[in-house]
C-alpha cells in the first residue's frame, strides 16, 4: 500500500513538474504574439534617427498562423515563424515588397541583422523584445498597441 501511494506521488510530481516546464516555455512564446517596433539596432555608425529618419522597423507575429512579417523601414516582409522556447530563427526565405526606397541603408542593415538572430528575450512586463545573435543583444523592440 505505501509503495502505491509512493509511486502515485512520485508520477504525480513528474506530471506536474512537467506540465508547469512546458507552460513557462509557451508563455515565453506567447508574450511575442502581436506588433513591435525598433528602438535599437547595433553595428552601424550612423545614428539610430540617420538609419530610419521617417519610419522605424516593425516586426509582428501571429502565432496562430506561424507567420512573421513587418516593415524593414520602407518595405513590407512576411515569412514562415521559426520559434521554439527563446530560440527563433529568421533564415527562411521571406517574401519582401520592392518599392524604390530612398532612406538609405537601414533597411539593409535591419534585414541583415534580422538574419543573424538566434534567440530572444522579453522584458517580465512585456513591453520589451530584445534580439540576441549568440550571446549578444543586436536588436530592441517595444511592443506596439495597433490601432
Amino acid at each position: 500500500m505505501m509503495k502505491n501511494i509512493f509511486a502515485v506521488v512520485f508520477l504525480s510530481t513528474i506530471f506536474f513538474s512537467c506540465n508547469c516546464t512546458k507552460d513557462k516555455k509557451n508563455d515565453s512564446v506567447s508574450k511575442l504574439e502581436g506588433h513591435w517596433e525598433l528602438t535599437y539596432i547595433t553595428g552601424p555608425r550612423i545614428t539610430f534617427e540617420g538609419l530610419y529618419p521617417n519610419k522605424k522597423p516593425t516586426i509582428s507575429f501571429d502565432l496562430k498562423e506561424k507567420k512573421v512579417s513587418g516593415n524593414g523601414s520602407c518595405n513590407s516582409y512576411t515569412g514562415k515563424l521559426v520559434v521554439e522556447a527563446n530560440k527563433i530563427d529568421f533564415t527562411q526565405p521571406m517574401a519582401m515588397t520592392k518599392m524604390m526606397c530612398l532612406d538609405g541603408q537601414g533597411e539593409q542593415v535591419y534585414m541583415n541583422t534580422l538574419q543573424k538572430v538566434t534567440s530572444y528575450d522579453i522584458s517580465d512586463d512585456g513591453k520589451t523584445l530584445n534580439f540576441i545573435s549568440g550571446d549578444i543583444a543586436t536588436m530592441r523592440f517595444a511592443k506596439k498597441i495597433k490601432n
